[in-house]
């Protein structure tokens, strides 16, 4: 039995998990993946419930709650009164969470820059010329995130984690 011919979005999903686990071997200054989207999922929407960002992460509450602790233990986060519900606590990226997500921006993007530096002149302007169809696609998902706030926190200038 032959396997079906690839599509684009299979080869572009091979190629997205594969730079992904490359650029995910830099050094996260001993935050995992996960933190590390916590943390710019707070600095992108805002303060968040710890459900909300346990729905965003596909991880339980308790799961959540355990790493916002160990964040807020670090300093990265800090938790304080929803304005809207007594009961309930959001969850606000400090400064320092904003200092760490840069720091990991920059050694990723160090990382990347080594790779494209192998790529011949007509490779990278291939890649520089689907950049803004793969930042509709990336949008597509900012978008469609469950249970986020949208709220808005001060950015640093312009970091994407």
């Amino acid at each position: 039995m032959q396997a079906a011919a690839p599509t684009l979005a299979s080869e572009l999903d091979a190629h997205l998990i594969a730079l992904w686990k490359a650029v995910g071997r830099v050094q996260r200054h001993d935050l995992s993946r996960t933190a590390a989207s916590v943390l710019a999922a707070l600095r992108d929407h805002g303060p968040q419930r710890i459900t909300a960002l346990a729905a965003t992460e596909a991880v339980a509450q308790p799961t959540m709650t355990t790493l916002v602790g160990r964040l807020e233990r670090d300093g990265l986060v800090r938790r304080g009164s929803d304005p809207g519900d007594a009961r309930a606590v959001l969850v606000t990226i400090t400064p320092d969470g904003l200092a760490r997500l840069l720091r990991i921006r920059e050694a990723r993007a160090a990382a990347i820059d080594a790779r494209l530096a192998e790529l011949d002149p007509d490779e990278r302007e291939a890649l520089s010329a689907a950049l803004p169809a793969l930042g509709k696609l990336a949008a597509a998902e900012r978008e469609s995130v469950p249970g986020q706030l949208r709220i808005r926190t001060l950015r640093t200038a312009g970091a994407r984690t």
